[in-house]
């Protein structure tokens, strides 16, 4: 008798990420290797991090300031002889220059804006639906109502009535986005805190506020971490739409929207003004949605073997 000589048949892909086929590994550990085997979200990772790369450390590459003006060069078209690889605005500024550093405005608003809105979702979300009853009932109350106000107005409004500083665009922006956090959050919290390893706190003598910050919220990040890569470019697009009604960033600041704000007026003359952080913008967009979809799937326990 002649021994098999049949290996299994390893997925090159799969192979240069490292995942392999473990037993008994634990659930974050299998949740990252379901990930890395999802091929749309480890490209968008990579587009995404080159992205990154490109934005903090390309403006510090390129001899040109955003701020400069190349009398020589209004309007240029793209060109590698003149030195504006992607072209110039009106006034003679580097269109990559400016979209790069637009692009670090447009990715701090993501960020920012979401920690303050999964700070306030979670927070509240969680206290509502631990305690439940009486207090439950009265904070989704208030959640209904600001949800009955339009969003884009009331984010407007508080834009008027604190000012357009950038700081306060974050927490304008960040201060209305939390609702859906707070919602998702509080349906999750409902159901674990009924489960046993609750009521072995409780009878432990653990205190409401400990069993939320040690066992309620660690218990949802698997939600959490999911729903933030889907707000960051829900967050951007928000920024982006306001920049584009000349409410959002001023000069001589710039985002990825307001760069297309002001390539929109310029698109027949010169429509490398547009293209180019339109591109930037849909780019991240598509990536950071495709690394959400991932999550979700990875971290959702229903469709595990």
């Amino acid at each position: 008798m002649t021994k098999s000589t049949d290996s299994p048949v390893i997925d090159p892909f799969e192979a240069a990420l490292g995942v392999r086929d473990v037993k008994g590994r634990s659930p974050w550990e299998d949740a990252w290797y379901r990930l890395l085997k999802n091929r749309a979200a480890v490209y968008s990772a990579f587009i995404m991090g080159f992205v990154i790369l490109l934005v903090l450390f390309g403006p510090m590459v390129i001899s040109w300031e955003s701020d400069f003006t190349d009398w020589d060069f209004t309007s240029s078209p793209p060109s590698f002889q003149s030195g504006h690889w992607f072209g110039t605005d009106a006034v003679g500024r580097d269109i990559l220059v400016r979209t790069l550093e637009g692009g670090r405005i447009s990715l701090l608003v993501g960020l920012v804006a979401t920690l303050v809105s999964l700070i306030i979702g979670v927070s509240y979300g969680a206290i509502a639906g631990y305690f439940g009853g009486t207090a439950d009932r009265i904070m989704m109350r208030v959640v209904d109502i600001i949800y009955a106000l339009p969003f884009l107005i009331f984010v407007i409004l508080l834009m008027v009535v604190f000012g357009r500083h950038i700081v306060l665009i974050f927490v304008a922006i960040g201060a209305v986005n939390w609702l859906d956090m707070a919602r998702i959050v509080r349906g999750q919290t409902l159901s674990i805190k009924s489960m046993e390893f609750i009521e072995a706190a409780r009878a432990c003598g653990v205190t409401p506020w400990g069993i939320i910050r040690r066992h309620i919220i660690p218990n949802l990040l698997g939600v959490v971490i999911v729903y933030v890569t889907l707000t960051i470019p829900q967050v951007i697009l928000v920024e982006s739409f306001l920049s584009f009604l000349g409410l959002g960033v001023q000069e001589p600041m710039s985002s990825w929207g307001a760069l297309v704000a002001d390539g929109a007026q310029d698109m027949e003359p010169a429509p490398w003004t547009l293209i180019v952080p339109a591109v930037f913008l849909t780019v991240t967009l598509y990536c950071f949605n495709y690394i959400g979809d991932g999550l979700r799937d990875a971290l959702d326990p229903k469709d595990r073997p």
